[in-house]
């Protein structure tokens, strides 16, 4: 009788852990488009395999990987990132009552997707951010120099000095684990020096183009150089004084700018 005891335990035991190990492994959503070199969990991805609660994702130094979840949110992963997906609860098949991910280093385009908004959160070394139906672009450098850039609808980030609200488009807010968070304001393309990269906010300067389905109606924020380039000239088409040389024959097609009416 006792050994039947034991071995009762012992399958019940079993059965617990490989429920347990089914769990994390359950699919949280798919990889859309990889290119270059993108993990999970140190294993290669490809088009349309799937990622799992409490993977680690990482690009190489010119990975780009675009997800989408189950919930219809979209996340894109650019170059040399890493991030991992923290929790997944499942409300329905169609929504999430929780949606975290852990930004470590990188750079990330979030579209949210069907889930209230209180499911999802983003945690960085500088703070957590809260999203409220919303499409932004996330950076994370050394030191964990944070940056939130809101390209539609509102956000609010929370560092250890308290919490800002970004509700304009392009607004934007810079924060350190040391220093907190700064105030909002209008993203350009200084923050990069800020950043000390100028590959930070790649899929905003243009470094790193996303497929059509990450992005959206906007004016690009005036991070691309070709808009960078339009300021500089003015609203008369001509150089600003002291400068010259026009486009380096680059021609007028406004490539940089994705045609000025989109997400870059």
């Amino acid at each position: 009788m006792r050994l039947f005891n034991k071995l009762a335990l012992a399958a019940a035991s079993l059965v617990l852990l490989n429920t347990a190990a089914v769990s994390a492994k359950e699919k949280v959503g798919e990889a859309t488009l990889v290119k270059t070199r993108v993990t999970g969990d140190g294993t290669i991805l490809a088009y349309q395999a799937p990622v799992h609660r409490d993977e680690r994702i990482q690009t190489s130094n010119t990975g780009l990987g675009e997800f989408l979840f189950r919930d219809g949110t979209k996340f894109a992963v650019g170059w040399n990132s890493n991030v991992v997906i923290d929790e997944f609860v499942f409300n329905d098949s169609n929504t999430v009552k929780k949606l975290s991910l852990h930004a470590a280093r990188g750079s990330f385009r979030w579209i949210s997707g069907k889930s209230k908004s209180s499911a999802y959160q983003i945690v960085t070394p500088a703070g957590t951010l809260g999203v409220r139906g919303t499409g932004l672009d996330i950076y994370v450098g050394a030191g964990g120099v944070t940056a939130i850039v809101l390209l539609e609808g509102a956000a609010q980030f929370c560092g250890n000095n308290g919490c800002q609200e970004l509700r304009r488009r392009c607004d934007m807010v810079l924060a350190t684990p040391s220093g907190g968070v700064g105030t909002p304001e209008q993203v350009n393309r200084d923050v990069l020096n800020v950043l000390g990269s100028p590959r930070a906010l790649p899929f905003l300067s243009g470094e790193q183009r996303l497929s059509r389905s990450f992005r959206r109606v906007t004016n690009g924020c005036g991070m691309s150089a070709a808009a960078q380039r339009r300021t500089e000239r003015g609203d008369s088409g001509r150089e600003a004084p002291g400068r010259s040389g026009g486009d380096n024959g680059n021609g007028g097609g406004g490539g940089d700018d994705n045609g000025g009416g989109v997400f870059n």
